[in-house]
Order: structure tokens, then sequence, then C-alpha cells
């Protein structure tokens, strides 16, 4: 049995984690028996083919879906020991989120974006801290007047970026978070990432290869369960396998 002790070297745990979506012979299991754990610090990329189960993976981790069994620790708690306000605010206080849709509200400014996750907790959010967090991300002070509508693609992202470290999580979860964007931007936004996220565990789901360029490991799923895990990955073996595990899945479905 996994201590909190044993939990804080790895903020992310997943101990055998199913999740199945209906009931009887209509049900889909998205995830079976994954197990899984993220070092403090670590940046991991989880590839897959499309329904891999690698999203669904992200959101039993953040607690954000409840699993069907197995254990989940975030952060030293375990999710099932808490109640849905607990986990919340566990989420709000040390977890980060970045996504592809961005989820900037076009009506406040850059700045009360970024200040947003402070704001929901109830915490004060300076002026200097927003302008630290923004320039970390390469973000101009005076862009923090500005609305999202007035940046560019990769503009916003870095302020998605931003609001997710403001709170100086210890987990980042970020969803395809360069996959609206040019290969040159996404690059930038990443290697950014990476660089400001320093000392921070981030967990990427991504359909991209060149995102492996970054990480210091990649999880590769497929059909809902571990395919295999590879330290310090480049992107050619890493799209090989994607590759491999392409044709495996369309040789399934022939």
């Amino acid at each position: 049995m996994l201590t909190e002790a044993a939990a804080v070297a790895a903020p992310v745990i997943l101990d055998d984690v199913t999740k199945c979506y209906g009931r009887g012979r209509g049900a889909v299991t998205a995830l079976e028996g994954v197990s899984l754990s993220f070092a403090a610090g670590s940046f991991t990329a989880v590839l897959g083919v499309s329904g891999s189960g690698k999203s669904t993976l992200l959101q039993c981790a953040a607690g954000l879906e409840r699993t069907s069994s197995g254990t989940v620790w975030l952060c030293g708690k375990e999710l099932s020991r808490l109640s849905q306000r607990r986990q919340a605010v566990l989420r709000r206080q040390r977890v980060g989120f970045v996504f592809q849709e961005l989820n900037l509200l076009p009506e406040l400014t850059v700045a009360e974006n970024i200040a947003l996750p402070l704001r929901l907790d109830h915490r004060p959010a300076d002026r200097a801290g927003i302008e630290r967090a923004a320039v970390r991300v390469g973000l101009s002070v005076a862009q923090l007047r500005r609305r999202p509508a007035e940046l560019s693609g990769g503009q916003q992202q870095r302020v998605a970026i931003a609001r997710a470290l403001v709170t100086c999580p210890d987990v980042i979860f970020a969803d395809e978070p360069t996959g609206a964007l040019d290969p040159h931007t996404a690059a930038g936004v990443l290697r950014l990432l990476r660089e400001a996220a320093h000392g921070t565990t981030v967990v990427i789901v991504t359909h991209d290869p060149q995102v492996t360029r970054f990480c210091d490991q990649a999880v590769f799923l497929y059909a809902g369960r571990v395919d295999r895990v590879l330290a310090c990955p480049e992107p050619a073996v890493v799209a090989r396998l994607v590759e491999e595990l392409g044709a495996r899945f369309d040789g399934g479905r022939a």
C-alpha cells in the first residue's frame, strides 16, 4: 500500500487504474490496468492513436474523472479519500492546466486571465506576481493590458501557460497544448514551457512526436493499456513507434 510519504517523490501516480464508460454490453473500457508514476520535476509526453486513452488518463490523473477501479495519488494525496470539494481545492492550489482550446476569457485582460486561478482560490493576485508569471513565458508588461483577441495564437498559448504557472503548482497537465499551432510556434511554446516550469512535473498528452524533443520520457498507450515507456525519447524513434501502433490499430480493425 502506497503511503503519502512515498507519494511525495512522484506527484502523480496511477496504480492499476481502469476506467469504463457505460455498463453491460455497451460498456467501453478507456483505460485498463494502467500503472504509471511521474517523478517530481519530470517532463513526460503521453502518445498513442486516437481512442487509445490518452485524454482519459490525464482526466483520471487530475481527478477530473472518477476511476472505475485502481488508485490515483496526486500531490501526495489519494484522490478516492478526498471529497469532491477537497479535490477541487487541491487542483486549485497545486495543479495547473493547459489545453488546446486555451479557455481564455475574452472579456478579461491578459493580466486578469493570468490571475484567474488565484482569484478562484480566494488568494490575492498582486501585480508583481502576475508580471513575473508573464515575463517567465516571454510576455511583455504592456501586453498584460490587452485582450486575448489582440494577441497571436502563440502569444495566447503563452498566456495560458502563465495562468498555469501563476500558482506555482507542483504539477501541470497539458492536453494537446500545441495542436493548433504551426511547428515553429509550437516548438517555441514547448521550449518555453520546459524552461518556465523548471522543477514542476509536466504531463503532456499529444499526437506529435516532435513534442518529445523536450521530454524526459514518453509513455505510449494502446487500447487503454501502457504499451511501453521510453526514457530520453528521440522524435524519430517516437514517430516510428507511433506509426507501428497506428498500423497495429488499423490491422485490428481490418
